[in-house]
């Protein structure tokens, strides 16, 4: 018996939505094509999902209504990338450059 098979009943959860996701990366494919969202180089659709340049499925907001989402087909690198993006991360590197510029500043004047 093929793995996929084994773990068809094993765990059939997880199988489903391993299917399910491979279902959405495919009709993202034929509506996107075989290019990153972010990067625009193409997608490598035949590696492990561990795999850095693998498909990954990248939710975006849209503008219409919050409760429903916008995806796109991106690496899983470039997503990974997007996840510290956030408005409070964004602020938080504000602060802390604009501290090391006043401590910096204050050494200057001391010297």
């Amino acid at each position: 018996m093929s793995r996929t098979i084994i773990a068809k009943y094993v765990n059939p959860w997880k199988y489903r939505r391993e299917q399910q996701q491979q279902h959405r990366i495919a009709e993202l494919r034929t509506r996107d094509g075989d290019e990153c969202r972010r990067c625009r180089r193409s997608i490598r659709f035949d590696l492990p999902s561990g795999h850095d340049k693998a498909p990954t499925i990248e939710a975006l907001a849209s503008a219409t209504s919050e409760a429903e989402t916008l995806d796109c087909l991106c690496h899983r690198r470039c997503n990974a990338d997007s996840a510290d993006n956030t408005v409070e991360v964004t602020e938080r590197v504000r602060r802390k450059s604009e501290a090391a510029l006043f401590a910096s500043s204050r050494k200057r004047a001391r010297a």
